[in-house]
């Protein structure tokens, strides 16, 4: 249902997943999983790129609200984060997981943002994540069991932080599509390109075999 734009918002980036959402995830096989994280960078360029108005998507409904670039950035620094922890596994046994540095962002990087466009902040991310399904892709199975340790988080493995990219991408994506709507920012454009999270989400298989 679309909403109006005096309507406050119905989700934000922490609103928990339905447990059936989670529970999907959990059931894909890793090649599902992979198809899961690729399609992400689909639905925002299906989205995003046919709004020529980069106005459109630096709106906020009511102050305090992330906009669409806002939640871009989101994505990519999210990804940022957790791609390194991803490859130390992957390259050593056990690896120390509270060695790897977390990006910071610096005063420059927001003044950096700022500058760019949402489009250009979506391609920064789509770069990102082909790295992570090309690391993904590139394991076998057994390899995404690895895990990596620490003492001042927890203790996770490849599968458990690619099920994280997942679950933080539907909670970023659910409250894009009702951001882009709330603010008008699709209107006029063709009915593809305004196709909701739910329904996209269905085209993603539970298993793929390769």
């Amino acid at each position: 249902m679309t909403l109006g734009a005096g309507t406050r918002a119905t989700v934000t980036v922490t609103t928990p997943i339905p447990a059936a959402e989670r529970q999907a995830i959990k059931r894909m096989n890793n090649n599902a999983l992979i198809i899961r994280l690729q399609f992400a960078t689909n639905h925002l360029s299906r989205w995003l790129s046919p709004i020529h108005d980069p106005e459109k998507l630096e709106r906020a409904v009511y102050h305090g609200e992330p906009t669409v670039k806002d939640l871009v950035i989101g994505m990519r620094d999210e990804e940022r984060r957790i791609f390194p922890l991803m490859f130390a596994i992957s390259v050593k046994n056990r690896a120390d997981l509270d060695k790897i540095p977390a990006p910071v962002e610096s005063a420059q990087q927001e003044a950096e943002d700022r500058q760019r466009t949402t489009i250009a902040l979506m391609s920064q991310f789509r770069q990102l994540r082909q790295s992570t399904c090309s690391l993904l892709r590139g394991m076998p199975d057994d390899a995404w069991d690895l895990v990596g340790v620490s003492r001042r988080g927890q203790n996770a493995s490849i599968r458990q932080f690619a099920e994280h990219l997942a679950v933080h991408d539907i909670q970023y994506l659910r409250v894009m599509d009702e951001t882009l709507d709330r603010t008008g920012a699709r209107e006029g454009l063709a009915k593809i390109q305004k196709v909701h999270l739910d329904e996209l989400l269905k085209l993603v298989p539970e298993k793929v075999e390769v």
